[in-house]
This record gives structure tokens, sequence and C-alpha cells, in this order.
């Protein structure tokens, strides 16, 4: 049974019933089911069991609270204080990598968190921006030659990438995510966290680099340590001694980076330490977020990086679906999440918002201080409102050392945080680690919106080539008590008897190639019939497929060989109607129906008596 373990662990199982499976080869993962037999359910309805059908309550319930607020709970409100507080510091951070002014990171905490929670069907799921979406949309706008200080043309990405997550999500192509695999993602994750490293060694030294180069950054302020701010560094270090001290607090560990500012803050100002302020940097005005018109002419320049960024935002926000789940037993849903995305980054771009997209330390906070409801999100963005209004002009006292140290803990955090999928990926196989490594050396070396793309072409040509090796033919041989039992593929085809086979695969064009060297060897006059099984093969087949298929019927055709179709689903029909293959076959195509065991059947007997019939004198 030669390279058919692999096969049988992915396709039998949705082939055959009452199969009897040999003992697994050494070294096999596959586990046969107990006592070799796979059963198949006729009527799908039975056997539900009390969970089940539970769940389904469950999701009914979900389905009639869709399109509601609901009612806010007191855990909401002060979940919406702590995600609140913990903006501050985290949004002017990540808008101080991007090259932005700082207030923009509050700002994006505003309306679109606000217009984010409302729509969500992920209903705790916080919008808002993130370090990779702050860089991604720096790097757009710098390969653009637009400046990231012109409110104009940070409004109409922010405003274009928001269309083009509502166009994904009403176009219910949440699944587009999946062509960013976790080998992508957790290098394109470690590569953002090089950059915000890179990003900060001028706030946390003091030091300015004239490297242009993520890597190079770090490597030229390495050299010039000697250069290096003393009082600069001491806050920076401060900052994260403070971080990790409170992080052994477990009641204060999500606070520890509100904390680790508040306080290193207090301590800069009582000292009158001299390091640079945000106020140096921009002021921080206590007002409304302004109103923002955006530049119409920055459309073209801008298009395509949007679409990278709106890729960025949303591989992020992908997993808290599944890491988070609704409380009111709902269902997420990722196009409805796309579509909520794409309203918040729309509206927050009329209020001077930076793009934004699922957070997931966000998220986190808000759910480990007690949210219940979508009303979490909504407190957040209201209660950020408040604290800008009243308090927006202390906010400038805050060092630039200590938002940089904020920053090396964070890039810090996206690697370990990252580390268990790291070795996965590494574990699972060459090709994973490859793409990993490679989209990592892209992510620190290209522009972000061209790293991501560029990621995902990895992650499509990876699957292809692996696609392309799990397609098998497989003999399958029936027993005097009926049942069907795997056998080794035979070099030529048996004479005077019907041999049945079972294509396991795709129909994918890259694997045909491949299998041609499998088929067993046709010689004319040796009275030979053949049953060909495409149950759950070739579902959506390829133009080489279908070509291959075609020209292996003309070639047993002209040996005398009597061949048999079963399986064969309605759109693989309707294509091998186009090729004229069924007019060629006529009755000797068995459509598939629920009876596997019967299918099998009927077709063996069909070829059976052909093969009788042809050979007799």
């Amino acid at each position: 049974m030669r390279g058919c373990s692999s096969m049988v662990e992915l396709q039998l199982p949705k082939l055959i019933a009452r199969v009897r499976f040999p003992s697994p080869a050494r070294g096999s993962s596959f586990v046969a089911p107990d006592e070799g037999i796979i059963s198949v359910t006729e009527n799908p309805s039975e056997g539900v069991s009390p969970s089940a059908a539970s769940a389904g309550k469950s999701s009914e319930t979900g389905r009639k609270k869709r399109g509601k607020l609901g009612r806010p709970t007191p855990k909401d409100a002060i979940s919406g204080l702590v995600t609140g507080l913990f903006s501050i510091p985290e949004g002017m951070a990540y808008a101080t990598i991007g090259g932005f002014s700082a207030p923009m990171g509050l700002w994006s905490g505003i309306v679109p968190t606000i217009l984010g929670s409302m729509f969500a069907r992920t209903v705790l799921m916080i919008t808002t921006l993130t370090s990779a979406i702050a860089l991604s949309a720096k790097s757009v706008l710098t390969d653009a030659g637009l400046d990231p200080g012109d409110i104009g043309a940070v409004a109409m990405l922010t405003i274009m990438v928001g269309l083009a997550m509502l166009a994904l999500g009403l176009l219910k192509l949440g699944s587009v995510m999946s062509f960013v695999s976790t080998a992508v993602m957790t290098g394109f994750t470690a590569g953002i966290a090089v950059q915000i490293v890179a990003g900060v060694m001028k706030d946390a030294t003091g030091y300015d680099s004239d490297s242009s180069n993520t890597v190079g950054k770090l490597i030229d302020s390495a050299i010039h340590i000697a250069s290096w701010d003393p009082w600069s560094v001491a806050v920076a270090i401060g900052t994260v001694a403070v971080w990790a001290v409170v992080r052994l607090i477990p009641r204060l560990t999500s606070l520890a980076t509100l904390i680790a500012l508040l306080v290193v803050t207090v301590i800069v100002a009582i000292a009158k330490i001299d390091v640079e302020l945000v106020s140096d940097i921009a002021d921080v005005p206590r007002s409304l977020p302004p109103l923002t018109l955006p530049d119409l002419s920055a459309i073209p320049s801008l298009a395509v990086g949007a679409v990278a960024i709106a890729l960025v935002a949303l591989a992020q926000a992908a997993g808290i679906g599944a890491s988070v789940p609704n409380p009111d037993g709902s269902r997420s849903d990722a196009s409805k999440d796309f579509t909520a995305q794409g309203l918040a980054n729309i509206g927050g771009g009329f209020f001077a918002a930076l793009p934004t997209g699922g957070s997931l330390s966000r998220t986190g906070i808000a759910t480990s201080s007690g949210a219940m409801t979508r009303w979490a999100g909504i407190f957040a963005g209201l209660w950020l409102l408040i604290i800008v209004v009243t308090i927006g002009p202390l906010a400038g006292l805050i060092p630039m050392p200590v938002i940089g140290g904020l920053l090396l803990v964070i890039g810090g955090e996206l690697v370990v945080g990252r580390i268990p999928d790291m070795k996965l990926v590494w574990r699972t196989s060459a090709l994973s680690a490859f793409a990993m490594v490679l989209t990592f050396v892209a992510t620190t070396g290209l522009p972000l919106q061209v790293a991501i793309f560029f990621g995902a072409g990895v992650s499509i040509v990876l699957y292809a080539a692996q696609a392309s090796k799990q397609g098998r033919i497989v003999r399958l041989i029936r027993s005097d008590t009926g049942d069907w039992s795997v056998a080794e593929l035979p070099t030529s085809f048996p004479e005077n008897q019907t041999t049945v086979l079972h294509y396991a695969g795709s129909g994918f064009f890259a694997e045909v190639n491949r299998l041609e060297s499998e088929w067993p060897e046709a010689t004319s006059g040796h009275h030979a019939a053949i049953v060909l099984s495409l149950r759950e093969g070739a579902g959506i087949p390829s133009a080489t497929f279908l070509k291959s298929l075609d020209a292996k019927l003309e070639k047993w055709h002209q040996d005398g060989i009597e061949v048999v179709l079963c399986g064969v689903s309605d759109t693989l029909r309707d294509h091998l109607a186009k090729d004229g293959t069924v007019k060629r076959l006529s009755d000797a195509i068995i459509p598939q129906t629920p009876s596997i065991i019967g299918n099998l059947d009927a077709a063996y007997e069909l070829a059976e008596q052909r093969r009788t019939e042809n050979s007799a004198p």
C-alpha cells in the first residue's frame, strides 16, 4: 500500500463506508476507525446531541439580538474607562512611531472605536490604532510622496482604507484572510516588532540614526552607543522597570502600561529631568476631534496602499473572533467585522483619525476589565473623549523616552506572543518555515504594504506546492462479504477482470503531471474493465485535469478496455458534457448518490457486464 496512507487519512473517510483498512505502516500517523468500519449517516438530522441543540438555540438567540446595541452594564462602563485610559499611552505611542502627531493617536480611539463597537459582529472587539497599521500608514504615505503631517492626505488614506474594508465585507469576503497563512503572519508580526524597536531608538536613546533601513537603524544605533543621551536611556529603562514590577501584581497586570506611564512621568516632572516631552513635538489640545476634509487629489497615489493597510488591519483582527467569543452566544462573522471596521475608518477619517482595525491588545484589556457587551467599546471611546476634553493638555507632559520605553515593551510582547506560533511553524514543514523567514526579511526590508502582498503571494504559492502533492490514485477490492478494501496499486491492469480505482485529489492542475506515472499501464487484448471512482475528487476540475482524463479514456477505449465512471457530481458531469465525455461513455457514468457502497457496487456490476459481453466470442 505504498503511497496510500496519507491519502487514506485525507480522503477515504469521506469516500467509503464499511471499508476494511490494513494496518498502517510503522511511523504512520493514521489511526484506523474502530474495527476498520467507517459509518455513514444517511439522515444528518438524526443523532443530534442535546448540547448541539442547545448551541442551536443559543445561536438563534444571538440572531435575534443582531443589529441591536443591547443594554449597557456597570461592568461595561468600568471596562470602557480602563480601556480609554490605556488608549492614551498606547495610542500616542503608536502615532509617534508612525511619524504622526501624537494627538492623532488619541483621536483614533474615539470615533472609530465607537463606530466599530456599534456594528461589529464580534461584540467585544475594540477597533483602534495598532502598531502595524501606524507603520503601514507611514510607509504608504512616504512611498506615495506625501507627508504624514498632511492631515488631508491622512484623512483620505483612512477613508480609503475604510472603503476597502467595507467592500470586502459587503462582498462577504471574510475568507480572504485565509490567504494570509499563520507562517506569513508570524513573520510579518516579528518584522513589525523589529520595526517598532528600530523606530523608537531615537526616543529611547536620544540618538537619531541617519539610516533609512530598519536593520540599519539598529546597527547604527548600536555602533554609536557613545552618542546616546544618558537621561533618555535612564528614563526609558526606568519605564520598562516600573512596567515589569507592576506586571508582577496580578490585579494590576492589565494596567501595567498605564501605571508605568503615570509614575515615570510624575518622577521626571518632579525631578525636572531634561528630556524631550510630547509637547515639544505637538500640543495636545483640550478639544473634540477636529473635523477634517480628505484630500481627493491623493486618491490615485494611495489606492493600492489603502488596500494593503486594510489587509494588514483585517489580518490582525481575524483572530479576535476565535479567541474572544461573544458573551451572548451569537457567532462572530468575519465579513460583518470587515464591514464594521470599514464604517469605523470612514467615520474616523472625517475626525482626524488614523487608519484603524481590530486590536487584540485593546480587546484583551477590555475583556480582562469585565466587558460584557459591545457597550464596553462604546464607553471606551466616550471616556477617552471626556479625558481629552477635560485634561488633554496634561498629556503634553509625558516624556518621549517613556513612550520609547513602552514601545520597546510592546515590541518585545509582540515577539514573545508569537513564540508558540514560531515553534509551530518551524515544526510544521520546511516550506512553512521558509515562508515565515522570507516574510520577516521582506517586512524589515520592504515597504509594509509591499510586504503583506508579498507574504500573501508566498502563502498561495506554497499552498499550491503542497496541494499538488496530495492527490493519489488508489485501488479498491471487493471482498466476498461485500466490503471494499484498499489494496496496492497494480503496475498494469489485470487480465479478464474489472479493476476499481479511486482518484483522491482536487483536480488541481499542478498534481496532474505527477499522477501520470501512477496510473497502471494498459495493454490491448486482455479483456479488462475499469471502474474509476471520482467521489469527493475533482470537485472543481482544472482544464489540465479534464484534458488528461480525456486522453486516458481515449487510450483505454483504443485498447478495448471498458470504462465506467462513478461518484460523478453534477458539477463534474457538466464539465464532462462540454468536452464530449458524457456522449462517448453514454450510460457508463453513474452519478454520485448518498449510498457510497451502492454506488461502487452498481458501477462494478455494470463494468463486469460490459467486460463479459465484450470478451464473448
